[in-house]
């Protein structure tokens, strides 16, 4: 196959959970057909460093530019859009695609995320037209609508759901595959195009279990990891959840306890959070792995979002217990008190960390069991098969479709 990937994210270095998910899809493809990747690029991105990909790629494309910012406006003019503004072509991205195609036949065209479906959409009515999804945003602001007390703000919620559903529903119809991370989000996202004949299938999120393994620092025994941008809404939540209702109640039966929080803090109001010298904002880091290699537990305090959770993986595939919240696990295969523990009220969940602060053989149990489900279950080269198996299956679909 010939395969123009789209995505919001470059890969390279593979320092967030969008770019881990691209990065392995994208070398699973490479390693059994030719690749195309035409990607935006900002932030820590390093198009001229494509680490693993070099050798693989056919042709590589980059726009420097970032979508998410480019994209951004007022809020007057977001409640009027009826479709998400994030999701608005880029003229310095339509134009570069648009060559690709006409160059070139492709078999298939894959868009990684909503925010890539326009420019794959673009692609003549020959290729297979994948859309390659991180998380349902349709069930993500349903349940922002759920948890919303403040009428006004419940209100806007409302009709942000309402406005995506519809956006949504004509939007996948009109690709022959897309994959979701979770059961949950395959669900709502069936739910949404109803009896259209795009395939819906669940590529879940994984872990290079090569890379991570159990060992790789030293145990700190009083302290506690929580790896992810505050600069994500649903992470900011999450800990600001954790330092409020939890880490008090831990420092009332453990002493010297410790918590780092890793990943970027650019515009966040970390002046509403409680802070003090135990909780260590380490900003963006290189790489993850000594940091929670050396936890003692990892903090999942999540109570919204979508997809599943790279940072769960992570965590089990180096050996360090986890301790989540119902919403943090939700997707993955994972059973309470075998791979981690489950809590969402913040006196259990308290209880929980405290518990596995006092207990290495707890810690050491979960760890083992943990690490076996990852090796089996979510080792990105198995995943990595599956979604180019997909992929391929929806070519061959639509070649057949193409037949007189």
């Amino acid at each position: 196959m010939n395969v123009l990937f789209l995505s919001s994210w470059f890969p390279c270095p593979p320092d967030n959970g969008s770019k881990l998910r691209v990065y392995h899809l994208l070398r699973a493809l490479a390693q059994e057909h030719k690749v195309t990747l035409a990607s935006f690029t900002f932030g820590s991105a390093r198009p001229d460093e494509p680490d693993g990909l070099a050798g693989l790629l056919s042709a590589l494309y980059v726009v420097q530019v970032d979508p998410f910012l480019a994209n951004r406006t007022g809020l007057l003019r977001t409640f009027l859009s009826t479709a998400p503004v994030a999701s608005r072509p880029i003229p310095a991205m339509s134009q570069p695609v648009a060559d690709l195609l006409q160059a070139a036949h492709f078999d298939a065209v894959i868009a990684s995320t909503e925010i890539m479906a326009h420019y794959a959409l673009s692609a003549p009515s020959g290729p297979a037209r994948v859309l390659e999804e991180h998380n349902s945003p349709v069930r993500w602001l349903w349940e922002r609508f759920r948890r919303e007390e403040a009428p006004v703000q419940r209100m806007r919620c409302w009709l942000s759901w309402q406005k995506h559903r519809r956006y949504e529903a004509r939007l996948l119809r009109q690709f022959d595959l897309v994959t979701m991370v979770s059961e949950a989000d395959r669900t709502a996202t069936k739910e949404a195009i109803g009896a259209a004949k795009t395939a819906v299938e669940v590529v879940p999120n994984g872990v290079d279990c090569h890379c991570n393994y159990p060992g790789i620092a030293k145990v700190r025994p009083y302290d506690l990891i929580y790896s992810g941008a505050l600069t994500y809404s649903a992470n900011y939540d999450a800990v600001c959840f954790f330092l409020a209702e939890v880490l008090p109640l831990i420092r009332r039966e453990v002493v010297g306890v410790r918590l780092t929080i890793t990943g970027a803090t650019d515009g966040v109001p970390l002046h509403n959070l409680p802070l003090d010298e135990s909780v260590c904002l380490s900003g963006y880091v290189d790489d993850i792995r000594p940091y929670v290699s050396s936890a003692a537990v990892c903090i999942v305090p999540l109570r919204e979002g979508g997809g599943t959770r790279l940072k769960i993986l992570e965590a089990m595939a180096l050996g360090t217990p986890v301790v989540s919240t119902t919403k943090g696990a939700e997707g993955l295969d994972v059973v309470h008190g075998k791979h981690l523990l489950i809590a969402d009220e913040p006196e259990r969940f308290a209880a929980y960390v405290v518990e596995l602060l006092r207990r290495p053989e707890l810690r050491q149990h979960l760890a083992e069991n943990a690490r076996r489900l990852v090796e089996q279950e979510y080792d990105w080269a198995g995943i990595g098969r599956r979604f180019v198996s997909l992929v391929e299956g929806a070519v061959r679909r639509r070649a057949s479709e193409a037949l007189p």
